[in-house]
């Protein structure tokens, strides 16, 4: 099966790339704005402030599990009201940032960006699929923040990614635009970026490396994906307390409480009289946005994570 999607995928790349593909080829790159329009986009300039609640709040009630809620076939939960929690397997989506710590906030963002589709795919689609590893779950997810292509992957990751998404969501993970650019084009656009945009363009380069080789481990990507040692204070950053709430826009509230990038607790409240009672809570929608933008977006899942 694998060799037929990567059939598909090596007929349709150069269809796919459409009119970028065509303007890269000829040498008429538009490469700033490539790389300003990540395949994720959420950051903090789309957190809604208004409506945040204090993380004293709720801290004497009772919470259910998540667990105990009606499922959805997204892998989400049908939301009753009161206060739910769960500890949530959750992905590192910023490659070449420092992870959770040093007292810094989450709070909601919606996944967005030109890839959103396919990074909420991942993580929907491994809700059914207990047996894939977390960890290769994350280097697939870094494989696409990184814009890497299909076709270059270790073989491990192209069997994880053949089973979670489909052929047409393969072939737009091999668009490959950014792969037609030059080295040094590439590299002169690392240069001349802000100190912390260069920092995540170069982490994603030798991941794009990593991700080709087959002797490179998960630990070698984490090193280069996951700083270490104190985080800076990053441009356009906000004081937000851990474990403030954010007002979700169907009516409950949530918060995010990582222990590390991969593992976070969810905890959502959801007031008596809300819309959001009998809405669905799609885990994959939610990314957990750091006040501090030098530390990593986390992405949430619906699988559990098992201390």
């Amino acid at each position: 099966m694998l060799a037929a999607v990567t059939c598909l995928i090596c007929l349709a790349s150069t269809a796919q790339l459409g009119g970028l593909g065509k303007n890269l080829l000829k040498g008429k790159s538009p490469l700033d704005a490539l790389m300003k329009k990540a395949p994720i986009t959420t950051s903090l300039e789309d957190v809604n402030m208004e409506g945040a609640l204090d993380p004293s709040f709720g801290k004497d009630s009772i919470y259910s599990s998540m667990f105990s809620l009606q499922r959805t076939p997204n892998g989400g939960f049908i939301l009753k009201q009161g206060f739910h929690d769960y500890q949530s397997q959750s992905y590192c989506l910023k490659a070449g940032t420092h992870g959770p710590g040093g007292g810094d906030g989450y709070m909601y963002g919606p996944t967005q960006g030109p890839m959103d589709d396919v990074v909420m795919a991942v993580v929907k689609n491994s809700v059914d699929k207990p047996n894939i590893q977390q960890q290769d779950i994350q280097v697939l997810l870094w494989s696409i923040i990184a814009r890497a292509k299909f076709d270059d992957l270790q073989s491990k990751i192209k069997v994880v990614a053949s089973q979670l998404l489909t052929p047409r969501q393969l072939t737009k993970l091999n668009g490959g635009a950014l792969g037609l650019v030059p080295d040094k084009v590439t590299q002169k656009a690392i240069d001349e970026a802000p100190p912390l945009v260069r920092q995540a363009l170069q982490a994603e380069a030798e991941l794009r490396s990593m991700l080709s080789s087959a002797n490179a481990s998960f630990a070698d990507m984490e090193r280069v994906a996951v700083l270490s040692g104190a985080a800076p204070i990053g441009e356009g950053s906000q004081t937000v307390p851990s474990g403030r709430w954010s007002l979700h826009p169907d009516g409950y509230y949530v918060r995010y409480i990582p222990s590390g990038y991969s593992s976070t607790r969810v905890q959502i409240w959801v007031p008596q009289g809300s819309p959001a009672v009998g809405k669905e809570y799609d885990p994959s929608t939610h990314i957990a946005v750091p006040g501090n933008t030098a530390r990593q977006r986390l992405i949430q899942s619906g699988r559990e994570k098992q201390q």
